[in-house]
């Protein structure tokens, strides 16, 4: 038995319509508005390693891999492991940088292009 962990280079969320239909809590989900310079709670299921040093991107998950292009670019300032029930959660707070309008490319790997 190992200890496992997940290193992300992005933070995928759920659509806010999975809180709407209470199937996911609030921080599961993308905010119905993203504004740059504001930061929001989120929590993942697992214990997730988040780059702390620079820019993300955050993508809305459909499931099983499935996910958008980034919406934003973002810093993690937070990020904690808890149990809860049982399991192990990754929760924390993000910072908007900025928004990315659809089709606009602004990530090659960790690079951000501007």
């Amino acid at each position: 038995m190992g200890i496992q962990v997940e290193f992300n280079p992005d933070l995928a969320l759920r659509n806010i319509e999975e809180f709407k239909a209470h199937r996911r809590g609030a921080d599961e989900c993308i905010p119905e508005q993203l504004v740059s310079g504001h930061s929001y709670a989120f929590r993942k299921k697992g214990q997730r390693n988040y780059w702390l040093l620079g820019e993300i991107p955050l993508l809305e998950t459909m499931g099983n891999q499935h996910l958008s292009r980034p919406l934003a670019s973002i810093r993690i300032i937070e990020a904690t492991h808890y149990i809860e029930d049982g399991e192990v959660w990754t929760r924390g707070r993000y910072m908007v940088v900025e928004t990315i309008k659809p089709g606009e490319i602004r990530f090659n790997g960790f690079a951000t292009t501007r």
